[in-house]
């Protein structure tokens, strides 16, 4: 028995009973499909499934249950017609690229974006002859002055790693539809939870599912939300030809964690906002950039944009450079030194030398990934027992 969403359902509802199959079994969670194929009736039967007169499963690299029940259940959250699983954040990224674009076109997108993703840009879409434009994330007239009649794409994190700045995606939306662009946000950082870029202006949102949607570090995986036509057709095809696939098991984690999404979300923002605060009060953190704060200069345009919450991403810089940035990380006992983020347990990182290394140093400048720079993704831990871990470092240990 299929359960279909009531569209006044609030998000934590849909995140709940939106995409739930029931078997003949009436099970209360949904079931884990662990098949790579399904047989067939009949030679005529899998004749028409295969043709596309028939709907069914064909083969798990495009068609499986426990992967459908997810992409349901996401595209209900953020509002979208269709969604597509892939087994990785950056994965979704460039089935979205390769499913869009030709030879020839152009995108414009933030100088903020993760590296990796400008690394997909610049290394291996420039080499099918996709070029890219990078312009400061919070500037629109450079965004206008950077489209040309090439541009089919904007491309955008908001709010973007590591640095908490804010893309204005009712502006960005209306200069893609005036250009016949499309709109690309990835909302990793606020997920549906605390923001729905689809209802400010975007075409297509990506996600890396790895983060806070699992929430627990667990499983990779990516997806792809937006329209029937765009994501559900041509998106789909790309994922059944090329095979980016998420794995069934993978996809039952998130199902399930998207269940606990919102009020997960709720208590990162509340302590990343406990934290953020504290921090401005330190001797020796000469920046710290979290939306949340009054002192954030785009923290206006983030409480309109994300109605959810500001996040559970605190970046701040220390004066002491590099220095003092690798003294204190060294200095925590509790906090994981990792690069993952969007995890129960709190995780920091010194971005400017893992996840933005890859950068030449002049575009790290731009971007503002400094030596001083550290990121915290605030967990689920007693936020005193985070500031507790972090005093231990800015005290020298």
């Amino acid at each position: 028995m299929d359960i279909d969403y009531d569209p006044d359902w609030g998000t934590a509802t849909r995140g709940v009973r939106a995409g739930t199959h029931r078997t003949a079994e009436g099970e209360h969670s949904n079931a884990i499909y662990m098949t790579s194929s399904f047989v067939f009736d009949s030679a005529e039967a899998c004749a028409a499934r295969f043709a596309g007169d028939e709907p069914g499963n064909i083969y798990a690299r495009f068609t499986n249950p426990t992967v459908d029940a997810f992409t349901q259940r996401l595209a209900a959250m953020e509002g979208g017609e269709a969604c597509v699983a892939t087994g990785s954040g950056m994965a979704a990224i460039l089935a979205t690229c390769l499913a869009t674009l030709s030879a020839g076109d152009h995108i414009v997108a933030s100088h903020t974006l993760f590296g990796s993703t400008i690394g997909l840009f610049n290394n291996y879409l420039g080499k099918l002859g996709i070029t890219t434009s990078y312009v400061a994330p919070d500037d629109v007239s450079a965004w206008e002055s950077a489209i040309t009649s090439s541009t089919r794409m904007l491309f955008v994190e908001t709010p973007s790693n590591p640095l908490t700045e804010i893309v204005d995606l009712g502006a960005l939306g209306k200069l893609a539809e005036a250009n016949g662009a499309c709109l690309v946000v990835d909302n990793c950082f606020c997920t549906p939870a605390l923001q729905r870029p689809l209802e400010l202006g975007a075409h297509i949102v990506t996600h890396s599912a790895t983060k806070y949607i699992d929430g627990q570090g667990r499983a990779l995986g990516g997806a792809v939300v937006g329209d029937a036509d765009v994501v559900g057709d041509q998106v789909f095809r790309f994922l059944r030809t090329c095979g980016p696939s998420m794995s069934p098991f993978n996809a039952w984690v998130f199902y399930k964690a998207l269940e606990t999404l919102e009020i997960r979300m709720q208590a990162h923002c509340a302590s990343a906002m406990r934290l953020a605060q504290w921090l401005e009060s330190q001797p020796g953190v000469s920046r710290v950039y979290y939306p949340g704060l009054k002192s954030h200069s785009q923290h206006e345009l983030a409480a309109r944009q994300q109605p959810g919450g500001f996040g559970g991403i605190v970046s701040f810089e220390l004066s002491g450079g590099r220095e003092a940035a690798f003294g204190l990380i060294n200095a925590t006992r509790m906090l994981s030194i990792t690069a993952n983020l969007g995890d129960t347990r709190s995780t920091i990182v010194h971005p400017a030398s893992t996840t933005h290394s890859r950068l030449a140093a002049e575009d790290r400048e731009r971007a503002g990934i400094r030596d001083g720079l550290v990121r915290v993704s605030v967990g689920l831990e007693n936020v005193e027992d985070i500031i507790a871990d972090l005093w231990r470092g800015l005290a020298g240990g």
